[in-house]
């Protein structure tokens, strides 16, 4: 998937990327729903083994949603705070997803997906509040840093609803 260029692109590939999502998520037979993951032992990422069901992957991206629904208010609102909370930061953040994990090992996974589709939503308002040039331009919000505002919202929408989809499949894959 192309990174997109444009508020128009940003927006459309993430709700596609989302309506992805939630048409494999309603495919899933019971007896995808209720037998844990297990992957390939090569797979060497980290959420290979943190994540065992289809809620552990929701919350995931329910999680991330929500630094971007803190972070950008927050500075926004002249509050100076880094997109990753302390005591996290680029390398240890996956410190961060095992917190997230641990979170919400009592979360249903019907309420999971309702905290998804919420988040999903404000997460989408909140991106279409910016113009063209504060999502794609750098520079335009110093707390951004070298990067884009718009590249926060890819990652967290349809890039992080691709990496969903992908492990749903390789899932999938395996209770065949």
């Amino acid at each position: 998937m192309a990174k997109p260029t444009s508020k128009s692109e940003l927006l459309n590939a993430a709700a596609a990327g989302y309506e992805q999502l939630t048409e494999l998520i309603s495919s899933l037979t019971e007896k995808e729903l209720s037998t844990p993951f297990s992957f390939d032992e090569k797979k060497k990422e980290a959420h290979w083994k943190r994540d065992k069901n289809l809620r552990d992957v929701l919350v995931h991206l329910y999680e991330w949603h929500q630094l971007l629904l803190v972070w950008i208010p927050a500075n926004l609102g002249g509050e100076t705070r880094p997109f990753l909370p302390p005591p996290y930061n680029w390398r240890t953040y996956g410190d961060m997803n095992m917190k997230f994990w641990e979170k919400h090992q009592n979360t249903p996974l019907a309420e999971a997906k309702s905290m998804l589709e919420q988040s999903h939503r404000e997460v989408m308002a909140l991106a279409d509040t910016f113009s063209e040039d504060e999502l794609f331009q750098k520079g335009v919000f110093k707390w951004v840093g070298t990067s884009s505002l718009a590249s926060y919202f890819n990652s967290n929408l349809a890039s992080h609803y691709n990496w969903a989809v992908k492990k749903l499949k390789a899932h999938r894959k395996n209770c065949k």
